[in-house]
Parts: structure tokens; sequence; C-alpha cells
């Protein structure tokens, strides 16, 4: 199955567009990948041509448009069904959703405070109440998923669950957050992964630079 067209914003910044690039790479899914710049102060203008939302990312499949990072991830894994984008057990594929959702709606603390920025130089943040609270929640799903998996990820193999907190990742370890082993063995894990890595590698070659975005 090909005509999948994925697009993103920059690599360095934008988390959202990162999370179903991340699930689809490590996937194995083919798909064109099609930057569009936020090299504007409120984004970039073009996005309108392809986007009813103004916003990225964007799945396009044909004449189907597809908007928001789980919705894509949901809708690729209906069309490639034997990819693992979910995890196969029943229940475990509601915690994986219900985790993920989480991180759809939640933890604006620490979006707002500290925005992913893969070229960050590594600096501690001083963090409030409600970032530390946000921290806290994702330390305890991230430990009894994995508890309950045995790991390496948090359903065993890398699924939707890891790509929603692939962006954490780089917050956690950009503003210096975390401290307990099992949390930094989970993000070695992920940041080791080749659809990582790629996605990292092309975030650090961007030229642009977007102000409001460097805390």
């Amino acid at each position: 199955m090909t005509g999948l067209t994925l697009y993103v914003g920059n690599k360095n910044y934008s988390s959202w567009s990162m999370r179903p690039w991340i699930a689809m790479t490590a996937a194995g899914i083919d798909f064109e990948d099609v930057v569009i710049p936020f090299d504007f102060a409120a984004g970039n203008p073009d996005i309108r041509v392809v986007s009813p939302t103004g916003k990225v990312p964007l799945l396009r499949h044909g004449d189907m448009l597809v908007w928001e990072s789980l919705a894509i991830i949901e809708y690729v894994a209906e069309l490639y069904p034997d990819a693992g984008l979910w995890p196969a057990d029943r229940l475990a594929r509601a915690r994986a959703r219900s985790y993920s959702m989480e991180m759809l709606s939640g933890f604006r603390a620490l979006r707002g405070a500290c925005p992913m920025n893969v070229r960050r130089e590594k600096r501690a943040l001083e963090a409030d109440a409600a970032v530390r609270a946000d921290v806290a929640r994702i330390e305890q799903i991230w430990k009894e998923a994995l508890a309950q998996s045995g790991g390496p990820f948090l359903f065993g193999a890398f699924s939707a669950a890891d790509a929603m907190y692939a962006p954490v990742v780089n917050r956690f370890d950009a503003y210096d957050l975390v401290a307990d082993p099992g949390t930094l063995g989970y993000m070695e894990r992920v940041k080791a992964l080749p659809a990582f890595r790629k996605w990292e590698e092309a975030a650090r070659a961007e030229p642009w630079i977007v102000l409001e975005d460097e805390i």
C-alpha cells in the first residue's frame, strides 16, 4: 500500500508532528515526509493550502485527509493491521490508548514550560509544582506499564503509546527533569531507536529558529 504523505512542522520543535512520524517510521510503513517549516511568528500560512485546520501534522491518503496525531496513528493502524502499532492483547491495547489519550489531553504545564527542542543543550530548568506534577504522573505511567509488560518499551515491543510519549523523552532530557534510573533507562532505549535517531538528525540539520520555543 502506498500513497501516504505526512505533512510535519519543524522537526526540532514540532512534538505533535513527531508522534505519528515516529510511529509510522518505527513500524516500517512507507510514506512521503513533507516539512512545512514554522518560520513565521504565527506559523506558516502555506499549511492552509493542504490542511483544513491550518496545523500539522496532517496525513494525506489519496483524497482522504486525516489530522491530529492520534487520529493519524489510528488511521494508519487500520491500514496496516499487522504493523503492530497497538498491542495485540485487548486489555493492553485499551491501556495503551488510555495512556495515549492522557498525553493528548493533559500535561499542559510541562508542554507550556518546556517546549520540545531537539537542539537545546541540556540544562536544568527550575520547574514549578504543576510541571513537577506532570513529570511525576508520566513517570508513574511509564513505571506501571513497564512493570506489567516487562519492557523494553511500554507494552513490550515499541508501539503507538511509546510514540505518543517520544517528545516527552526529549523534554525530560533537554530540561534535565528526571533522575530515576528506570525512567532514564526507558529514555535511553527510546533514544536508541533508529526512528528516533533519524528524526533527531534531521532536526539538528534544520536552519530555522523559533524564538518563542527557545527557553
